[in-house]
């Protein structure tokens, strides 16, 4: 990976984010994760109803063999997966709420902000842990300029932090995520069901790849 290379790449993406809302009404929220399962990378989309938060459909796509870790560069290992699983609805959500980064990115070009001009889609970036900023009474800053959110969503539990991606206000990033959440979950609704269907499918994977694991259980069930 020329990590030079996408460097520059990622400055030339950036002068084309634009962050006002490109939409009108809401009627669907997709959903997007990406989870590890050995040497695979498995990607769920899902797309709720909104704002009830409905499950309408998942897709799943398997990649084998992506490309090494790189802080910076999640787009360019997780995004081939993400848009074949994408491209299995046939129905596309209004706007996608991605589990990485949006403009809060060094080059301001996240998983979320790459996949929004990829797809051209309204997409909205949240993390778990803050890669860059600083936060001052809830809003994180780059320098002088307002470009995310640290929220926190539940009770007793670390806060979340989001970023417009594309075709996103920060206006209205905070205000969908905030009534994306569903108690008692920490997540925006759609990245819970879609961490919970990928989690699902590496237990699975793991249980075929390595059947002693199923005996090893069925042994201890005897047993205990």
């Amino acid at each position: 990976m020329d990590t030079f290379e996408l460097k520059k790449e990622q400055g030339r993406l950036a002068r084309k984010v634009i962050l006002h809302d490109d939409f009108t009404k809401v009627r669907t929220i997709g959903g997007v994760e990406c989870v590890n399962a050995d040497n695979k990378l498995i990607a769920v989309v899902v797309v709720c109803e909104y704002p009830s938060m409905k499950l309408l459909r998942k897709k799943t796509y398997i990649l084998s063999d992506p490309l090494p870790y790189q802080p910076g560069f999640a787009a360019y290992r997780e995004m081939p997966a993400i848009i074949e699983a994408y491209n299995l609805l046939d129905e596309e959500p209004d706007i996608l709420i991605v589990k990485g980064s949006g403009i809060l990115h060094p080059r301001r070009m996240g998983l979320a902000t790459h996949l929004g001009l990829i797809l051209n889609k309204p997409t909205i970036g949240v993390t778990e842990k803050l890669m860059i900023g600083n936060i001052e009474n809830g809003k994180i800053f780059l320098g002088p300029e307002l470009c995310g959110f640290e929220v926190k969503t539940r009770e007793h539990s670390n806060s979340v932090y989001i970023s417009p991606g594309h075709f996103m206000s920060l206006g209205s990033c905070l205000r969908i995520v905030r009534e994306s959440i569903q108690y008692p979950h920490k997540m925006p609704e759609p990245l819970h069901i879609a961490h919970k269907i990928g989690k699902k499918m590496v237990k699975e994977s793991t249980q075929i790849l390595h059947p002693v694991y199923k005996k090893s259980e069925a042994v201890c069930e005897q047993i205990c």
